[in-house]
């Protein structure tokens, strides 16, 4: 090692030990170690960061010093090109604390009553030493100026809405450094009225929660999980180097880690396709491991064992998203423990657990052992004679159930997003368009950018992935759903669930006719003619979990995924012209109605389509997963209906914009009934068919068809 070789630097951040909080301002030291000369003095900036470039390789201790806490010193060596990382931690002890009287004594709660008078605490508590500036989201602190530069104060929640509230504190030495602690607390509806006053106020009937309800909350947390906005964090964390992943360390290391795996397990016999390889491979890995609802036994940091659902934890945000969505009493629930009562266990005496649906199914085939793996190869410790080893039920079927529905590959399909990617396709192949003149006839993509070798790849790899026929007798073997064009011929199923779509539909109109009533305070709504209907659903969807259930829907998420992702591509806005003012809640979106608008195939936004896909997505897995065979007690139902109220308008309102048919309205005659049961499909097509004859052109079928006939040629080829 040379003696004076420098290095870029040495750099860290510094945190409280109790609330992670950043401390802005404090002061740090780099010094040698033998003999000990000062090298650095440094202040820490707004994130809490420091960093020092310069030294030479060799020993360093590095130290700091903020709201009169000094942390214990930390150790590092710095060596020949090589950054260092010094994170220190000091003992501050920063936190907020909440708390109102009760029988003369302030005592520390988690929820209260609208109109209730806060005490706000904050640690440390030294106003000789500290400033403080308190900031709350809503209502009034009591006391004003230099009153609220004070250690202790009090929050008035006079006129707060029902719900999660946030209070801010930013603890500022009175030398320097500085951070800010914030805590939350869940308002509920006041159930007093003041001394002068006796108002009157007609609320809905109180409701009662039921066990589901945490189901329900880890329904949304996994549909986020796997949304666009997480895959394309993920997809520049592993892809882009970027470190903005917003997930919990031990999920981005999960991720990564199966990254990895299959990394070396996946390849392409094609030439010069590795950009695209990574791509499918990473697209593969995030959805393996953010598509259940289980999680990790983390111990001291680090994960330890199998996934588990009991390992589920809930928040104070989560039980302000109940108590806002159901309107119950946020004192009468506890998200952990109605959690714990849902769960069922695999066996008698068995660790793990797995949701209630799943444990009657379990229960029918409960001569039948459970396994770890596919084949003994990949579990070693499995000791049983050669004829079992390779039957059994896998247990992370059980405990770690995947929640995707098709519906969303069946939206997106409908929404043009694979029509697009056909077109870009074909073009790139330089086939042209039946359209004249062609639409993308300018589409020529330079050889220098990433997106010409991933649109190589995506196009070598066509065979390898699902047909668009593939896809369209899953459709109907789901839920009943038809794709119509001249590429999908007549298809001759062996199973269809026709009755769905007038079942689900029937659905969200009684939903439609339950919120009317539960908006009327005079009146009590009725749940049982919703469970019913959910019963109908229930059971139609579980006729269709078999054959391709257990791996298609995966398999055309992750395609449709990778398609989004590359359409994202920042070089697509120089071939296909967009709408810049148009705020698309994802950037793959506005290249997909610039495609519909090009090659004239219909005026409905992607947008719609998309809300269709997520809506149904999520409503259909609740569903699907509850134990609703069992279920009597209307409360259940109506809990229900509330909780998912957003997605079922959100989706009924999307409905009624792509199709024409407003589901919340009464059939009044045998044809309004046959709209209502009739296939989307048509449906969309009966709208383009309106479109003014220059926009019809060539439309979406034609497409599929010349996609089908391209696939053929080059495979015949």
């Amino acid at each position: 090692m040379k003696a004076n070789s420098k290095v870029n630097k040495i750099s860290g951040v510094l945190t409280d030990i109790t609330s992670k909080a950043t401390i802005a301002g404090a002061r740090v030291t780099i010094s040698t170690r033998s003999p000990s000369t000062k090298l650095f003095e440094l202040v820490t900036d707004d994130d809490g960061r420091y960093e020092a470039e310069g030294m030479v390789a060799g020993k360093y201790q590095v130290e700091a010093e903020a709201l009169k806490e000094k942390p214990t010193p930390v150790y590092v060596e710095a060596k020949d090109g090589v950054e260092v990382t010094a994170n220190l931690v000091i003992p501050v002890g920063a936190l907020v604390s909440f708390k109102t009287e009760q029988a003369g004594t302030l005592t520390e709660v988690s929820t209260v009553s609208e109109g209730t008078l806060i005490t706000l605490s904050a640690s440390p508590d030294d106003t000789s030493a500290f400033n403080y500036a308190w900031s709350v989201s809503h209502g009034r602190l009591e006391e004003r100026g230099d009153g609220a530069n004070a250690s202790v104060v009090h929050w008035n929640t006079s006129g707060l809405l029902a719900g999660t509230h946030t209070v801010e504190v930013t603890i500022t030495e009175k030398s320097s450094a500085s951070l800010t602690v914030s805590g939350s607390i869940v308002i509920s509806a006041s159930t007093t009225a003041g001394a002068d006053a006796t108002p009157v106020v007609m609320r809905r009937t109180a409701t009662t929660p039921t066990p589901d309800l945490p189901l329900w909350l880890l329904i949304r947390r996994g549909s986020e999980g796997i949304g666009f906005d997480s895959y394309l964090h993920f997809m520049d964390l592993v892809l882009c180097g970027s470190d903005e992943f917003e997930e919990p360390p031990e999920r981005r290391a999960a991720v990564r880690g199966k990254f990895q795996q299959l990394r070396s397990m996946r390849s392409l016999p094609y030439n010069d396709a590795d950009a695209y390889r990574l791509l499918k491979v990473a697209t593969e890995a995030f959805l393996m491991v953010n598509c259940g609802v289980a999680y990790p036994v983390i111990v001291s940091g680090r994960r330890s064992g199998s996934l588990s659902l009991a390992n589920a934890t809930f928040t104070t945000e989560d039980l302000g998203e109940v108590v806002r969505r159901v309107g119950l009493d946020p004192s009468a629930v506890n998200l952990d423990d109605l959690w714990r009562e849902y769960l069922k266990p695999l066996v008698n005496g068995d660790r793990d657990s797995t949701l209630p649906y799943l444990a009657l199914i379990r229960d029918k085939l409960g001569d039948v052992r459970l396994k770890n793996s596919y084949f003994a190869a990949e579990d070693p410790s499995i000791d049983l004679p050669n004829a079992e080893r390779c039957f059994g039920i896998l247990r992370s079927k059980l405990t770690n159930p995947c929640l995707i529905e098709l519906i969303w590959s069946y939206w997106m399909e409908e929404g043009m997003l694979v029509q697009s990617m056909n077109a870009i396709s074909l073009r790139f192949q330089n086939i042209r368009s039946q359209r004249a003149p062609d639409p993308l006839a300018m589409l020529e993509i330079d050889p220098l950018r990433p997106l010409n070798n991933l649109l190589w790849g995506y196009i070598q790899d066509e065979q390898h992935r699902l047909s668009l026929v593939r896809r369209a007798y899953e459709y109907d073997h789901h839920y009943g759903l038809s794709i119509y064009g001249k590429a999908v011929p007549p298809l001759r199923t062996a199973d269809s669930r026709s009755k769905f779509l007038e079942a689900f539909h029937h659905l969200l109109y009684l939903c439609s006719i339950f919120f009317k009533e539960d908006d009327d305070t005079t009146v009590i709504a009725d749940g049982f003619p919703v469970l019913n209907a959910l019963k109908d659903v229930h059971y139609l969807l579980a006729e269709g979990a078999h054959n391709q259930f257990g791996d298609l829907p995966s398999t055309a998420r992750q395609e449709m995924l990778i398609q989004q992702w590359i359409l994202a591509r920042p070089e697509f806005r120089e071939f296909l012209p967009t709408r810049t003012m148009v705020a698309y809640p994802e950037p793959w979106m506005d290249r997909v109605d610039s495609m519909k608008r090009l090659q004239g195939w219909t005026d409905t936004s992607i947008r719609e389509f998309g809300e269709l896909a997520e809506f149904g997505e999520q409503i259909l897995l609740s569903i699907r997963y509850g134990v609703w065979g069992e279920v009597n007690d209307a409360t259940q139902a109506s809990n229900w209906a509330r909780f998912w109220r957003a997605e079922i308008q959100g989706y009924t309102h999307s409905y009624r914009h792509v199709t024409g048919v407003d589901m919340t309205t009464e059939v009044s005659d045998a044809g309004e009934a046959a709209r209502r049961a009739a296939q989307p499909g048509t449906l969309i097509q009966t709208r383009a068919a309106m479109l003014p004859p220059a926009r019809r052109a060539l439309g979406p079928d034609d497409l599929r068809a010349t996609g089908a006939r391209a696939g053929l040629r080059r495979r015949s080829s």
